[in-house]
């Protein structure tokens, strides 16, 4: 009823949605767990988890950050995977050599007809990258910038872009220059169609599909062949 007191838990989700201490706290441990590696290939999505754990104790509608439920799973998973495979094949045998790339991924090239990574390999690329990354960077962020700077196409360019040149800098460290850039302009895409559509569960299964078709790439050893496709 109006003018009713909040009960703690009550204050504490609406701490929790809002930008003072709390919130920012929140922000902040999320944002620094990350993915936590366990070794040079096997990655844990830890702050996606605790976005999941945000979302409860904040009482945010999962819908905020993309959780809705699809029409259909066959067709949007399906949907994914083809995307997700054919992005993969258009940076590799287009973009990247056109920006100069080299074609080796030097950082994964230990994957390379590596049977025994293979399992944590694939394991990171499903839920530290369809999943965890997805969760932190169309989910988690876009919801927090849409309720900083709001939701018209202005503001949803701007969190696009934003969210894109971070997801593209995570990965310099490791990847470097050629990393970053595809990371970059996978964000690019995969943010506006989150911007439009308001959808994670088909931008899951496409950011798994393109680190697996990478990783298929690399572990059979045709990076170069893919990479001089076109280009000599």
């Amino acid at each position: 009823m109006p003018g009713a007191s909040l009960t703690s838990e009550e204050r504490f989700a609406a701490q929790l949605r809002g930008f003072g201490p709390v919130g920012i706290l929140a922000i902040i441990l999320i944002l620094l767990s990350g993915n936590v590696l366990l070794s040079n290939i096997l990655a844990l999505p830890i702050g996606a988890l605790l976005v999941l754990l945000w979302v409860r104790l904040s009482n945010t509608p999962w819908r905020e950050i993309g959780f809705v439920r699809p029409k259909s799973w066959i067709l949007s998973a399906a949907i994914g995977i083809v995307f997700g495979c054919a992005f993969k094949f258009l940076m590799k045998t287009i973009v990247m050599p056109l920006l100069g790339a080299d074609p080796i991924n030097q950082a994964y090239h230990f994957l390379a007809g590596n049977r025994a990574a293979l399992p944590a390999a694939v394991f990171t690329m499903i839920f530290e990258a369809g999943f965890g990354e997805e969760t932190m960077f169309r989910g988690f962020l876009f919801e927090r910038f849409g309720k900083l700077i709001g939701h018209s196409a202005y503001s949803k360019t701007i969190t696009v872009l934003l969210t894109a040149a971070w997801f593209g800098l995570g990965h310099y460290s490791n990847q470097g220059l050629a990393g970053t850039e595809q990371a970059t302009i996978v964000g690019l895409v995969f943010g506006t169609i989150m911007a439009i559509t308001g959808r994670i569960f088909t931008l899951m299964v496409a950011h798994a599909a393109f680190d697996l078709t990478a990783l298929a790439i690399i572990y059979w050893n045709l990076e170069t062949k893919f990479a001089h496709l076109i280009f000599k």
